[in-house]
């Protein structure tokens, strides 16, 4: 069985957050993106520092384990009309086994208890992931280019799902 554990505002837990955000993120989108643009990525976003201020903003971050051991994470917050699904991770070994749709039933039961209808994310158009979230549901709406500095861009589907 597998639980969510929200991320409080504590900077021992927000360390081990960035560490296995940081593993994850690196071993999926190095070879996709590239060392390079993933670590300057990784700098944006997954640091103590970042996640804290994400916390801040209003992002509900949630390691998710079994047995009591981290296999993954998500993190969402509300925008607009949905439920913006901005994390969603699991480690290489936890993939193919079900965890995903049980993170996704927890994300969409967090996104009713909200009272919105759709759960919204931006997945690189090259990720593997993109035949995942289309299994769970998601339809691609539109394609988005975003400069993010450094010379990097994102090129990502913007995918929803009506709930």
């Amino acid at each position: 069985m597998i639980e969510f554990v929200r991320l409080e505002n504590d900077e021992k837990e927000i360390e081990r957050m960035s560490a296995m955000a940081t593993a994850i993120v690196r071993e999926h989108f190095d070879p996709l993106i590239g060392k390079e643009q993933n670590d300057y990525m990784l700098s944006l976003f997954q640091t103590p520092g970042a996640i804290a201020a994400q916390l801040a903003e209003g992002y509900r971050y949630y390691s998710v384990r079994k047995d009591g051991e981290d296999i993954g994470f998500t993190a969402f917050y509300p925008k607009q009309d949905a439920m913006y699904l901005s994390k969603f991770y699991l480690y290489r070994q936890e993939r193919a086994k079900g965890y995903a749709h049980a993170m996704m039933e927890f994300v969409e039961s967090e996104t009713r208890k909200e009272g919105l209808q759709a759960v919204e994310l931006n997945v690189n158009r090259f990720n593997s992931a993109v035949k995942v979230y289309e299994k769970l549901g998601f339809e691609i709406i539109r394609e988005e280019k975003n400069e993010i500095g450094h010379g990097f861009i994102m090129d990502d589907y913007v995918f929803r799902k009506q709930l």
